[in-house]
């Protein structure tokens, strides 16, 4: 399954990030870059997910992808050198 999730990258004054979710207050990690910071978030959205299956909870509708044919919004942060 896929998922959209919105993910807030906060920078930190010693270098990298803290990332969490507005949505899933359970989805907290961190990166020194964004591309880590990013992947980690995937690690610990994958962990949430099956914590919240134990629970028997579920993420909301929304953040479900279900069709994958049909286009997602998604804001990224694109660097330029």
């Amino acid at each position: 399954m896929n998922y959209k999730i919105p993910l807030v990258l906060v920078p930190q004054p010693e270098g990298g990030f803290t990332v969490s979710s507005p949505v899933v207050p359970e989805l907290i990690t961190e990166g020194e870059t964004v591309d880590e910071a990013i992947a980690n978030a995937k690690d610990a959205l994958a962990a949430v997910i099956e914590a919240y299956e134990e629970m028997g909870r579920s993420l909301p509708l929304n953040a479900q992808i279900n069709d994958r044919t049909s286009p997602i919004w998604l804001e990224t942060v694109v660097a330029t050198p």
